[in-house]
């Protein structure tokens, strides 16, 4: 079984990539659900994370607001470390056991989606890493017409995460989704046809 990591910040198309994977194929895991479920199911990490950053993160039926959360460490690097700590080693956890269920289950490639694949240090974890990318410029196209977001809300998350050239330099394939949507797909189906039986 194959695990390839498709990783890449913000609006660069990592999910499109990864469902692209699933249409030929592939089985996906998605580290953003992952850690929704941990925050639903997880009782000693809801318990650890509120204690870290007070009930003011909870809504109404007491449940973790993630924006709520985001608010709070979007801007403060030592607060999102805190989380980091917290969440990153049980979602690697959860992850390791799908990885499991879909080898068992006889998969023959598995796709990883995470933004912070490489900063959570789990470029160990999985057999390929493909980093997505694309000009700042259609990132914010994109973002603001899929997400409603600002201009300057996406710059400013983007100046908060890796930088794409940094990213790419880790990978084994970097896909600049800057182009046709055809023209994607047919990369990732000539892509796919290289990949280990």
């Amino acid at each position: 079984m194959l695990v390839i990591g498709v990783a890449g910040n913000l609006g660069t198309g990592k999910t499109t990539v990864s469902q692209m994977l699933v249409e030929l194929g592939a089985r996906h895991i998605e580290a953003d659900e992952v850690g929704h479920e941990l925050l639903q199911q997880d009782k000693q990490a809801r318990r650890q994370i509120v204690a870290a950053f007070g009930k003011s993160i909870l809504n109404t039926g007491g449940e973790i607001d993630r924006d709520k959360l985001a608010g709070l460490v979007f801007d403060d690097k030592a607060a999102l470390t805190r989380l980091n700590r917290i969440t990153h080693p049980r979602i690697l956890r959860l992850v390791k056991q799908k990885i499991e269920e879909y080898h068992k289950a006889g998969a023959g490639v598995v796709v990883v989606e995470a933004a912070l694949l490489i900063e959570a240090g789990w470029r160990s974890q999985v057999d390929q890493l493909w980093v997505t990318t694309a000009p700042e410029a259609t990132i914010v196209a994109r973002l603001m017409k899929s997400r409603g977001m600002s201009e300057e809300q996406i710059l400013d998350r983007l100046r908060a995460q890796m930088p794409q050239e940094d990213k790419a330099r880790q990978a084994d394939v970097v896909i600049n989704t800057d182009c046709p949507m055809e023209a994607l797909r047919t990369r990732i189906s000539e892509l796919w046809k290289t990949l280990p039986a």
